[in-house]
């Protein structure tokens, strides 16, 4: 039991019952106060403590169980993903990194979401006090969506990524032509979806249907989380372009802040990345990606939803349904979050609904 507070540690004494409680881990004392002020104004949340480094952290762990703890990663002592690894082993917690994201360290914040956390929330370098509240909104909905997130002590991987000839050339039997008939599969996800989609590509065979995925996620990252994928799978996968042929035996994803739609070339399909507005709350936008399937490929699409917070790619999954597509959803007991796959549910959108491990084999039956 502690009994004083430091510079370091500090506790919230007034905590109401049913408010979902939040430890907070970061060096900084600004961001620390910031995210406490953040936290603050939503009724469901409240802080439960603050800690400077994760020695701080663990020692506030052994006081009480938070809901969910929101992370740094660069902090003295002991780094935030040394920390997550720790714990995710031990004492699964859900987890929300709060870091900042700059290309240079994406691939670490793709390894901290592969060791089990929940989601991630863009920090700046500069101006981050501004940055939080004028993103206190997505702050705390992401908070509330983690506390209710299903984890489990998991055995990590090794992310570092594993580039081959793949990253240059595309995989043997991707280079088949497609046919007017070719099947394609269309994929969004959310908070969660890192994983989920690691486990749905890995078990695709190299002569697997062209697949297209959104997946809610900053700009600077899904470059990295491609190349992470693209040495972990059979296929090859890569960071969508405008221009793109979709092949067989290959995956694009879309990049972070762009939306992403499926064309037609002739016989073929391919790829246009454009700017434009917030769609369902996101750019890209799982809804673009469905409506753009339904136009292109009708019922030569499979669309599947998978764990994710909010409604995006409901209605665009039931456009696809209605246009002919097979349609597939993730089922609650297998998603971090029960969110995009309940609405697309209760739209009417999702043909069948099954438990993650049963999804590859499901996409791969609709597309033959």
């Amino acid at each position: 039991m502690l009994h004083h507070k430091s510079s370091a540690l500090t506790g919230n004494d007034t905590v109401r019952t049913g408010q979902r409680q939040v430890l907070v881990v970061d060096d900084s004392a600004v961001v620390r106060q910031a995210l406490t002020d953040i936290i603050a104004t939503d009724p469901a949340l409240a802080v439960m403590a603050t800690a400077a480094d994760p020695f701080a952290a663990a020692e506030r762990l052994r006081a009480g169980r938070p809901d969910v703890i929101l992370l740094d990663i660069e902090m003295p002592r002991m780094d935030g993903l040394t920390f997550l690894r720790k714990l995710m082993a031990q004492h699964p917690i859900p987890v929300v990194i709060c870091s900042s994201l700059v290309a240079d360290r994406s691939e670490t914040c793709l390894a901290a979401l592969a060791a089990g956390a929940v989601d991630v929330i863009a920090k700046p370098e500069l101006g981050v006090r501004g940055y939080l509240e004028h993103n206190a909104a997505r702050i705390c909905e992401v908070l509330r969506a983690a506390a209710g997130a299903r984890v489990h002590a998991q055995k990590l991987l090794d992310v570092a990524p594993k580039l081959n000839a793949d990253a240059i050339l595309p995989a043997p039997g991707a280079r088949a032509a497609s046919r007017v008939t070719e099947k394609i599969v269309a994929i969004g996800a959310s908070t969660g979806g890192t994983e989920a989609l690691r486990v749905v590509l890995q078990s695709m065979p190299r002569d697997c249907p062209p697949i297209v995925i959104v997946l809610h996620m900053p700009e600077n990252f899904t470059a990295a989380y491609a190349r992470r994928l693209d040495g972990l799978c059979d296929i090859t996968v890569s960071e969508a372009k405008t221009g793109d042929r979709l092949q067989r035996g290959r995956a694009l994803i879309a990049p972070g802040n762009m939306h992403t739609l499926l064309t037609r070339q002739g016989a073929h399909y391919g790829i246009e990345v454009r700017d434009g507005p917030l769609v369902s709350r996101h750019r890209p936008s799982v809804d673009v990606l469905f409506r753009s399937a339904a136009r292109c490929a009708a019922g030569n699409a499979v669309g599947v939803i998978l764990t994710g917070m909010g409604d995006d790619g409901a209605r665009g999954l039931k456009e696809l349904r209605d246009a002919g597509a097979a349609t597939l959803g993730q089922d609650e007991e297998t998603c971090v979050v029960y969110g995009m796959p309940h609405e697309a549910m209760l739209a009417g959108a999702v043909v069948q609904e099954l438990p993650l491990s049963k999804i590859p084999g499901a996409i791969l039956r609709l597309a033959r």
